[in-house]
């Protein structure tokens, strides 16, 4: 017999405002959770795909253990991004609405300080925070946190990738002894296991389904297509699934913007989703996919986390993540709440020995599929239009003062020309688009031999890892780490911007390899940031830099026969 809400021992007024939200039987996830924060007051550990339930699963317990006669707070929830900040506040809201006195205060970057001061300080028992914005407050004695009884951290492997490891640190560090804390995850690096290790007591563990996997619901495929051909091939795609509504995941600011306008432009309903929107103008994005006014949504991994928006059918892969647990994240934006969906992977013969290693640790099998030829999608399109011609509900009472004049209208036409008629009004236009339509799929891919995916690319012209300029004037700059000496891309943009004092806006794609790694950073200031990078150090391990045309005295950051002892300026320090 399953569980329901009201054997977990949850206050009335939780159990109400669930049942009231039509949720009756918990998920598997939160089933184990509050089953176990039933029996146990100290620490959690608990693994779950994306899309899951998991806010349910630590939000419902955590309510219920809140004291409202304390104006002080008493549990914070740390998360990596300012919309899954959002997200869980609002579901905080719902599951506490009928609990009077519940205060929760909502604490993240890109927002009026002052506001969120003012909800801190009239009470608030919750905080959900941006690890950031949190130790910002702190710092100003605005928040404290000695008497905190239970820590949440949500998405705390996506936290770690983005480099917040040292400000976990620091908000465990100040909390009591004696508090609980609960990680949520949904998957388990070592980064993960090592806060684990440091700052909680004989963890309960609970699993739901395999550890590090996606939902068994999403069907993967992913598309072999020639070089320069994936633009092609995601449009090709959206059109040959008439009712998509869908995320495109790109790797950088730069990419996401271009697909949106490249979409835009050929008329599809999308936008972009990114670090440069202001949270006004992302919310107004969110708004218009939540309403499905946009049928596609293009962003970046950072941008898309906290994305919780019911239906979306597809997640499309534009090449794959550069960390292999992203890719997990990315496709659990579907089959959320027990629904299906496709995770589409549209690639280079490149990514060949990358895709084997998602699939390995990720635990998926990938199909491998075509791109449909232009003929193909044509005919998709022509039986899509006429299952919607026939599902159109008819109000024969509104139209039928106008049917006399337009059966008048017709009469010279017969059945077979009218359905002619019907069908180039609406078709013209795409056939036109797919006339002469080329083959975009790599038909020699399985016979070519994929590079190591490991280490970044060596380019002889430069002689240096990660060539020269790319082409929408990034400039790379590489340095002498990577996976094995367990750095991140977060850690590694956290640095930059620190010792160069310029914004993430300003960085582009990082590459992390297996011995060496590089970063890209706009031309205009790529030689003060290659300067400025010199003598640092990373996780107390020392960077050696080079940047293509520097010249033969700065190759090496921090040492060379042309250096002669002189110290180069390191650049200013973001305050």
């Amino acid at each position: 017999m399953s569980a329901n809400f009201e054997d977990f021992g949850l206050r009335q007024e939780l159990v109400d405002a669930v049942v009231s939200m039509g949720f009756t039987d918990p998920t598997p996830i939160q089933e184990k959770a509050l089953a176990a924060l039933r029996d146990t007051t100290g620490d959690i550990v608990a693994l779950a795909q994306t899309g899951t339930g998991k806010t349910a699963a630590f939000g419902l317990p955590l309510l219920n253990r809140m004291d409202v006669k304390r104006r002080s707070i008493q549990a914070v929830v740390l998360c990596p991004t300012r919309e899954l900040c959002i997200q869980i506040t609002r579901d905080f809201l719902t599951y506490g609405s009928k609990i009077s006195d519940l205060q929760i205060a909502s604490i993240y970057g890109g927002s009026s300080m002052a506001l969120q001061i003012r909800q801190v300080k009239r009470g608030a028992q919750v905080i959900v925070a941006t690890p950031g914005r949190l130790l910002d407050l702190m710092g100003r004695g605005v928040v404290d946190l000695s008497g905190v009884t239970n820590v949440v951290l949500d998405e705390a492997d996506e936290m770690l990738n983005m480099g917040f490891k040292e400000a976990i640190d620091d908000v465990l560090k100040e909390t009591p002894s004696e508090s609980s804390t609960w990680l949520f995850s949904a998957t388990m690096p070592r980064g993960v296991a090592a806060i684990a290790k440091g700052f909680m007591s004989n963890p309960v563990e609970i699993v739901a389904g395999k550890k590090n996997s996606t939902s068994s619901l999403i069907e993967h495929e992913n598309y072999v297509v020639r070089p320069g051909a994936q633009l092609v091939a995601l449009k090709r795609i959206i059109d040959a699934y008439p009712d998509i509504y869908g995320v495109v995941f790109c790797r950088t600011r730069h990419e996401t913007r271009q697909v949106a306008e490249s979409l835009l432009e050929a008329g599809y309903d999308a936008d972009a989703l990114h670090g440069d929107l202001s949270q006004q103008q992302r919310d107004v994005v969110m708004q218009r996919f939540r309403n499905r006014r946009l049928k596609m949504l293009v962003a970046t991994d950072v941008a898309a986390r906290g994305i919780d928006v019911e239906g979306i059918s597809h997640v499309i892969h534009l090449g794959l993540p550069d960390e292999v647990a992203a890719y997990t994240h990315r496709s659990g934006r579907t089959a959320r709440a027990g629904r299906s969906g496709k995770s589409l992977v549209i690639m280079n013969w490149r990514d060949n020995r990358k895709l084997g290693l998602v699939a390995m640790r990720c635990g998926v099998r990938f199909t491998a599929c075509k791109v449909p030829e232009g003929d193909a999608i044509c005919k998709l399109k022509v039986a899509d239009m006429v299952e919607k011609l026939k599902a159109v509900e008819v109000n024969h009472e509104a139209i039928g003062e106008y049917l006399p004049s337009v059966y008048e209208s017709l009469e010279g036409l017969s059945k077979e020309e009218l359905i002619n008629q019907i069908v180039a009004e609406r078709f013209n236009t795409i056939a036109a688009a797919y006339k002469g339509a080329e083959d975009i799929n790599d038909r020699g891919a399985q016979a070519k031999r994929a590079p190591r995916p490991d280490r970044p690319r060596f380019d002889r012209a430069s002689k240096t890892l990660g060539g020269p300029r790319t082409a929408d004037g990034m400039q790379r700059i590489t340095f002498n780490k990577g996976v094995s000496n367990r750095i991140n891309q977060g850690a590694v943009i956290r640095l930059v911007c620190d010792r160069a004092g310029i914004t993430s806006r300003q960085i582009g794609r990082v590459d992390i390899g297996r011995d060496a790694s590089y970063f890209e950073v706009e031309g205009g200031v790529a030689r003060h940031v290659f300067h400025a990078m010199k003598g640092a150090t990373l996780d107390g391990q020392r960077l050696f830099v080079e940047m293509p045309g520097a010249g033969d005295s700065s190759q090496r950051g921090g040492r060379g026969a042309n250096n002669r002892g002189t110290r180069r300026p390191q650049g200013r320090r973001a305050s």
